[in-house]
C-alpha cells in the first residue's frame, strides 16, 4: 500500500513565528478603572496614616520654647491666663 501526500506543508519563513497573526488587533475602547467610595476612603486613610507616621512625635524645638516661656515670670500674667482659658472654653463650645 502506498500513501500519497495530500499537500505539501508550508515552509516556515524566516523571521515569522508559525501560528501568529501579522497584524496587531486594535481595540477602539479606552481602558479605565472604577474605584468604589470605600476604596477611595481607605486610600485617603492610608495616606493620612503614612503622613502621620512619618512626622516626628514631638517637636522638641517648640517644647523648649514653651518651657522657657513658662519659666519666665513675666510671661504668666493674668491677661495670658485669661486668654488661654477663653480659648479652651471656645474649643469646647462653651
Amino acid at each position: 500500500m502506498t500513501i500519497d501526500r495530500i499537500g505539501s506543508p508550508e515552509p516556515i519563513q524566516p523571521g515569522k513565528k508559525p501560528g501568529r497573526n501579522d497584524r496587531i488587533r486594535e481595540s477602539g475602547g479606552v481602558d479605565s478603572i472604577n474605584l468604589s467610595e470605600e476604596a477611595k476612603k481607605k486610600s485617603e486613610l492610608y495616606q493620612a496614616i503614612k503622613t502621620v507616621s512619618a512626622a516626628p512625635d514631638v517637636r522638641m524645638d517648640r517644647v523648649t520654647e514653651l518651657k522657657e516661656k513658662i519659666n519666665d515670670p513675666a510671661y504668666l500674667s493674668e491677661e495670658i491666663i485669661n486668654a488661654t482659658a477663653d480659648k479652651i472654653m471656645e474649643s469646647f463650645g462653651l
